[in-house]
């Protein structure tokens, strides 16, 4: 999984009033839960921009006033008109304690039903993933290759090594949908 260097400064002031002022100085409030303890602290606003606009999930290396952490992005805050990004929570990862993360998906292969005329789509673009963060993958990469036309593939029909996934079982990842063209030459 790719890592992301950060660092931060450790707040002195709380509240409301604080944190707009912070924002002001182009600073984004965090917090950095796990293992027992909370550390809140603020981060430049620059700093963060490719970690938060990627598709992909990143481990965060977190140095805050001297101490490392390692952590994940577990809640984003925009603002509801300007999207300017108000808050982040991190959630501090271990070797010996699962983290469940949202993974984004990538389809691979050219599935059969395409060739006889179908359209292929992906329905789930993140999976939610539990597992130790050394085995998290960077993504889900799925070969759609027998999916045939009007089959569709599901989160129970997923296995993968050291990792295990959380989203209800009958949800829908991807399927092949029948076009009018593909119904029509089946008609015929």
């Amino acid at each position: 999984m790719k890592e992301f260097n950060l660092t931060g400064t450790l707040r002195k002031e709380y509240g409301k009033k604080a944190a707009k002022g912070l924002r002001k100085q182009e600073l984004v409030p965090c917090n950095l839960y796990g293992n027992g303890e909370n550390i809140t602290f603020t981060v430049n606003v620059n700093d963060v921009r490719k970690l938060i606009y990627t598709p992909d999930t990143l481990i965060v290396n977190l140095s805050i006033e001297g101490k490392e952490y390692k952590a994940v992005v577990k809640e984003l805050q925009f603002h509801p008109v300007s999207e300017a990004l108000l808050h982040i929570d991190f959630l501090q990862v271990t070797e010996d304690k699962p983290v469940t993360v949202a993974i984004p998906v990538q389809l691979e292969g050219h599935a059969e039903g395409v060739k006889a005329g179908g359209k292929l789509q992906l329905v789930t673009r993140k999976l939610k993933v539990k597992a130790i963060y050394t085995y998290l993958p960077d993504r889900i990469v799925i070969d759609v290759t027998p999916l045939g036309l009007g089959k569709k593939l599901q989160v129970a029909d997923l296995h993968f090594d050291n990792i295990e996934i959380t989203n209800v079982k009958t949800q829908i990842v991807a399927q092949v949908k029948a076009t009018r063209q593909s119904a029509q030459a089946a008609a015929e």
